[in-house]
This record gives C-alpha cells, sequence and structure tokens, in this order.
C-alpha cells in the first residue's frame, strides 16, 4: 500500500473527526499538497450532509449514500503501518451505517403516513358532503315557504293527504298534509295515534294555511309506545280527550 492510498482511507474517519491526533496531523499535511485527497474529503463532507438531513426531507442521491458507506465500508480492513488500531476505533464505521439504516427508516414511516393522512382527508371530505346534505334535506322539510306541489291524475281534484314519520323509540313525530280543506269556525285538525293496546292518543292539533298545507312535528308523546296505526278528526280548537266520528283520515304503518 503506497502512502497516498493509506492517506484516502483516512479520510472517511477524519470527515467523521474521529481521526487519532498524530495520523490527523499527518493527514492534514497531506491534504495540503494533494489536491485529488481534498476533492475526496470534500465528496464525503457533501454526502455525510445528505444523509443527516434525509431524515426530514428529500431522499438522498443513491450515489451519494453508497460512496459514504463504501469509503466507511474500507476502513475495518485496513492494517495501518506500524501498530494495529484498537476495536473502538470501529465505532465511527458502525455510526455512519446506523444512521443510514435511520435515514432510510424514517423516509419510509414518512410516506406512510402521508399515504394514511390522504385517506383521512378523503374520508372526512366525504363525511362533510353527506352531513350537508342532510342539513339541505332537513332544511327543505321544515321550510315554512316552501312549495308544496302534489301531482294528480288528468282533471282529478287533489285529495287530502297526510304523511306521519314517526320513530317510537325516541317519541319523534313528524306530520305533513296536504291539500286539506279548511275546518269549520272554531274548529282544527287533532291528530290521533292509536297504539296496539289502549286508547287513542292525542298527537297535534293543526289547521292548514291557504294553500291546504299544515305540519306538526314532535308533539308531547310517550317514548316506545307501539303504534298500530294514525288517524285525523275535526275537534274543538281546543282539542278532545277522544276522537270525535267521523275520522277524517287514517292510514296504518307500512
Amino acid at each position: 500500500m503506497n502512502a497516498h492510498e493509506q492517506f484516502a482511507e483516512d479520510l472517511s474517519l477524519y470527515a467523521l473527526g474521529t481521526l487519532q491526533a498524530e495520523e490527523r496531523a499527518a493527514l492534514e499535511k497531506h491534504l495540503q499538497e494533494c489536491a485529488g485527497c481534498r476533492r475526496e474529503l470534500e465528496m464525503l463532507r457533501g454526502d455525510m450532509a445528505l444523509l443527516a438531513f434525509s431524515t426530514g426531507g428529500p431522499k438522498p442521491p443513491a450515489r451519494a449514500r453508497q460512496r459514504l458507506i463504501d469509503a466507511v465500508a474500507r476502513e475495518p480492513r485496513r492494517a495501518p503501518i506500524g501498530r494495529q488500531r484498537p476495536w473502538w476505533a470501529l465505532a465511527p464505521a458502525f455510526v455512519a451505517a446506523a444512521m443510514a439504516a435511520m435515514a432510510v427508516f424514517f423516509w419510509i414511516q414518512s410516506s406512510k403516513l402521508q399515504r394514511d393522512l390522504a385517506i383521512l382527508e378523503k374520508r372526512s371530505a366525504q363525511q362533510r358532503a353527506e352531513l350537508q346534505r342532510a342539513r339541505e334535506i332537513v332544511a327543505t322539510l321544515t321550510a315554512t315557504d316552501a312549495m308544496t306541489v302534489t301531482l294528480v291524475a288528468a282533471k282529478t281534484p287533489p285529495q287530502p293527504q297526510g304523511k306521519v314519520m314517526y320513530v317510537k323509540d325516541r317519541a319523534s313525530l313528524i306530520f305533513l298534509a296536504s291539500n286539506m280543506p279548511m275546518p269549520p269556525s272554531q274548529k282544527a285538525y287533532e291528530l290521533w295515534l292509536i297504539p296496539m293496546k289502549g286508547a287513542p292518543m292525542p298527537a297535534g292539533m293543526f289547521k292548514p294555511d291557504a294553500h291546504g298545507s299544515a305540519m306538526v312535528i314532535n308533539p308531547p308523546l310517550p317514548g316506545g309506545m307501539e303504534a298500530k296505526t294514525f288517524a285525523v278528526t275535526i275537534e274543538p280548537e281546543t282539542g278532545s280527550p277522544t276522537p270525535t266520528m267521523p275520522i277524517v283520515m287514517m292510514g296504518a304503518g307500512a
């Protein structure tokens, strides 16, 4: 091995700052005279900087990483002339290899986290869109200025209609009526919940507007009441404890 080759192999340890004092002084003197070794030293330092920043940034060039690893890998195999290098002198090589492995590991983990975040953002956007659509539907159903149109067969006058949406577990009820004629003076319509067992229960009073439309939303009802059917009668404006015949409208659950 000639002197130039010996100094060239010391460059990686010098770049890591672990070269011993005597060898460091000899190498620094050689660097003043050898332009090739100075260029190699700058390349090694650049490669180490790329590896150090790779954990938080882009992946370093493969040729830079390989060049630094190859240079470090050559160190343990060199037998210095005149004395044997102690075992702890190999530590910088292992540190450099560990840094390179950690850089690759963190780069892979960062890519995986970015993919997972993109998936979560897409799902969140879909949920927001569905929630907005549900709000728009509710707003339309409950709007007081909504236009209500009933389609019927040609030349057939529209008939009174009513629709009940009832959730017994929450005691939640919405009743929508259309084409209802105006009741007599001092009278109003009353909705009744007819349970599977027991007497009919009042479920709200209402009068139609000028277009024959009316609505009853969440009247006071006991929770868990199983409904057999619903009915509408004409009662005094203050309401009645029991239905007054005749029944104007009636319908069973679907």
